[in-house]
């Protein structure tokens, strides 16, 4: 006799189906952001201090501007050390990235995570009626996936 089928026992999927987790459902909102007029060393303090790896720049009406991380400061770090020039006056503005791309709050979870594996970014801001509302991580898409523990994948 042979074998009928590979396929293990298939868990049925619970009450409240997993089908539309939003990317607003697990976005960060109550965000750490800098300004383009900030210094670089201001940024690499807030970061160390924050335990964070990046954050958005916003101008007076929280509109989104940019995004500076750890390799922009690391970037600011050699260029003054080759130069040899003081990092006191060196601004966020100029070592910021500007063509920031951002996601949609009501995108599902997991084509964000699809999103960043082709992207090669850590984070995505989202960005409604041209303000910051929020940023949706890498961290953040693992723990949709932990809640979920892989059974519906949808």
């Amino acid at each position: 006799m042979g074998i009928k089928s590979f396929m293990g026992k298939r868990v049925k999927p619970s009450k409240g189906s997993n089908e539309n987790i939003k990317v607003s459902d697990y976005m960060s909102r109550n965000l750490t952001t800098f300004r383009s007029d900030q210094s670089v060393l201001e940024v690499m303090e807030t970061l160390i201090k924050k335990k964070i790896s990046g954050a958005p720049v916003v101008n007076d009406q929280y509109e989104l501007v940019g995004i500076i991380s750890e390799g922009d400061c690391m970037k600011q770090i050699s260029e003054s050390r080759y130069y040899n020039h003081p990092m006191e006056d060196v601004k966020v503005e100029q070592h910021m990235a500007k063509n920031v791309e951002t996601i949609d709050g009501n995108m599902n979870v997991f084509d964000a995570a699809n999103k960043f594996l082709e992207s090669k970014h850590r984070r995505f801001p989202i960005v409604e009626n041209g303000k910051l509302v929020g940023l949706i991580s890498q961290k953040d898409v693992l723990k949709a996936a932990l809640k979920l523990k892989g059974q519906t994948w949808k």
